[in-house]
């Protein structure tokens, strides 16, 4: 595909995007349950914020706020702007969207599926403050051990079709192949990643299907390239059966992206079928099975959307099911699941059928935008699965392509609250992309594009690359960590942690969901005292860094050297100099004979503080 050709299709893939993109398939075949109203609402308003908590329902897989200008409403979802879903898994909630110092009505609903909404319940009014001292504790118990941390960052990354690993073409005089591989190479090494997720490997780029004289040929050979590239890299595939190759497809007029992936339903179930099982039969052979039972297969990808299946509710769930019982027939120990979808939909739908049908399914996967994911333990357990792996396949800070938020701090404070409100009840967030490297809608036109990758074109490392590089750098045993103050909990978090060798690690954040404050609120800054007691008397090396607007913030320093399209081959040396982890202060050692060291610092919205402590001998 010429870059001509892929601007053109690029342009025309955008539009058609815009225009399907929020036709959402509303169909439902699973019995919905009415859970009651949160008890114990209760609100807490401080500096540019208000602060909502409640008991937990049993049975919810999350909770969405409403809110009013009167006690009699009308009242509606809080908007944080996302795009995508509204819905939190847990409080407490801080909602900054509204005017400071007005008066709102506040009250919360449970629920049991994502589209399974209940009654609101008991009402609480608060005013958000402009003044205060707007301050927060965070005291870490060094000495003890709640268990081991849980990573799920880790376990699985997005990253574009992978055929653009074999690709020897350019975006901005960059090589795609090359750097999408040193991107993924990247989030393996440093952030610890295991697996990575992709669209599209029965595209007609990759040519594993054709008919001749009417009949079925399968040819694998690009598939083996692909994964053969993605094992070289130390990595693992989650295969995405995805997208329909024009010969099997119903109607092959039907496609999404600027590479015309087709969406139909085959036009013939049984070619599918055996497509499938000579796919993953080839794949085993090939890679042996203990390997790719480390794998997973996912059936397609957010059918809910119209813009991805043109097919119904009921011929997804047959394409389920046919896919599933190809898979297993080859190996009844290979992973399959699904449904892949947007907007945290279909869950219900597709336990429902496989529990109707006894169709296999061994984990659940779906998709959220702007919002911490939703707990589907509960809808899991409804079903009597709660064997299920939950693995949210595709998860960012928004689902629309060239957003500015994309490369700004805003996102890192955002990655960090969803990886630990997901810790421990989900074995995979993946983040969607690795990689700037991305051609849905087209390639990108310029550095800084908005898009989804943690690195950019040319791999400079983005706020949210540093902000889950601080993650890895936590040890492996979770410590105790308790907040106060204003915002503790809601607006700022912590999460800290311990290594084997002593070395002890504490990452705070500020941030809120609500998109509107993306490029940051004076309001919303906080004065954070940090103290980390239980330390073995002795003395520490203390290191403080920062990401914020103006620190460990590349695209802060393209701009302020007069920005533009792309940089030339002086600019990129300058720039991949200067992407940096930034410190807040020079690394220092101090004598902890008390066994209790404090640090106190500003903390701006959005910003990130990790303070990591190292045993001097």
């Amino acid at each position: 595909m010429t870059n001509d050709h892929l601007a053109e299709t690029g342009h025309d893939a955008r539009t058609d995007w815009d225009a399907r993109i929020g036709v959402r398939r509303n169909e439902s075949t699973a019995e919905k349950v009415v859970l009651p109203a949160p008890a114990n609402l209760r609100c807490d308003a401080g500096r540019g914020q208000v602060t909502l908590d409640w008991n937990p329902v049993p049975g919810a897989i999350g909770y969405l706020v409403h809110r009013a200008d009167g006690p009699d409403g009308p009242f509606v979802p809080v908007d944080h702007k996302s795009g995508d879903v509204l819905a939190v898994p847990h409080p407490p909630y801080a909602d900054t969207t509204g005017t400071v110092g007005r008066t709102y009505f506040y009250a919360v609903a449970a629920l049991s599926d994502i589209d399974a909404v209940g009654p609101l319940g008991e009402v609480v009014s608060a005013a958000s403050q402009r003044d205060g001292e707007a301050r927060v504790q965070v005291s870490v118990d060094a000495a003890a051990d709640t268990g081991s941390l849980a990573r799920p960052w880790s376990a699985m990354i997005g990253a574009e079709h992978l055929s653009h690993l074999l690709s020897t073409e350019t975006t901005g005089g960059r090589p795609i192949g090359a750097e999408l591989s040193e991107a993924l190479t990247v989030t393996r090494r440093d952030l610890g990643v295991r697996t990575v997720r992709a669209h599209a490997i029965l595209n007609d780029d990759v040519g594993v299907y054709r008919e001749v004289d009417g009949r079925p040929v399968h040819d694998f050979t690009r598939v083996y390239e692909i994964y053969d590239r993605v094992l070289e890299l130390g990595l693992r595939p989650i295969v995405e059966l995805s997208f329909m190759p024009a010969d099997l497809a119903r109607d092959p007029s039907k496609t999404v992206f600027a590479y015309r992936a087709i969406i139909s339903p085959p036009k013939d179930w049984d070619r599918w079928s055996q497509l499938i099982s000579n796919l993953v039969t080839n794949l085993v052979d090939r890679y042996g099975v203990e390997e790719v039972r480390q794998w997973a297969f996912e059936v397609w990808n957010e059918a809910n959307l119209d813009v991805f299946w043109s097919g119904s509710l009921d011929e997804y769930l047959r394409l389920y099911e046919v896919t599933a019982r190809a898979v297993k027939a080859v190996d009844a120990g290979l992973k399959v699941g699904g449904p892949g979808s947007a907007a945290a939909a279909w869950n219900g739908e597709l336990l429902a059928h496989t529990a109707r049908t006894g169709a296999p399914i061994d984990f659940l996967s779906t998709h959220t935008y702007g919002s911490p994911p939703l707990d589907f333990r509960p809808l899991c357990e409804r079903y009597d699965r709660p064997d299920l792996e939950l693995l949210w396949t595709e998860w960012g800070v928004t689902p629309t392509h060239f957003n500015h938020i994309s490369d700004s701090p805003f996102s890192a404070a955002f990655l960090l609250r969803g990886m630990r409100s997901a810790a421990g009840r989900i074995e995979a967030l993946a983040y969607w992309v690795a990689s700037d490297h991305f051609e849905e809608l087209g390639r990108p036109p310029r550095l800084f594009h908005g898009g989804f990758g943690l690195l950019t074109v040319g791999n400079l490392r983005k706020p949210r690359y540093w902000a889950l590089r601080a993650l890895s750098r936590l040890g492996d045993h979770e410590l105790p960590t308790l907040l106060a103050g204003d915002g503790a909990g809601s607006l700022v978090e912590a999460w800290s942690a311990r290594h084997d060798d002593g070395r002890v690690a504490v990452l705070v954040w500020n941030g809120t969901l609500d998109q509107s404050k993306g490029d940051g609120s004076d309001e919303l800054a906080r004065h954070v005292r940090v103290e980390i007691a239980g330390l073995s008397g002795r003395a520490y090396r203390v290191s403080h860094r920062r990401i914020d607007h103006e620190h460990s913030n590349i695209r802060a320093i393209w701009d302020s050297h007069g920005g533009g399209d792309w940089p030339s081959e002086t600019q990129w040396s300058r720039l991949h100099e200067a992407n940096n982890f930034d410190a807040y202060e020079p690394e220092r050692v101090i004598d902890a004979t008390s066994g209790v060291v404090t640090d106190d610092f500003s903390l701006p919205m959005p910003g990130i503080s990790l303070l990591e402590l190292t045993p001097v001998e």
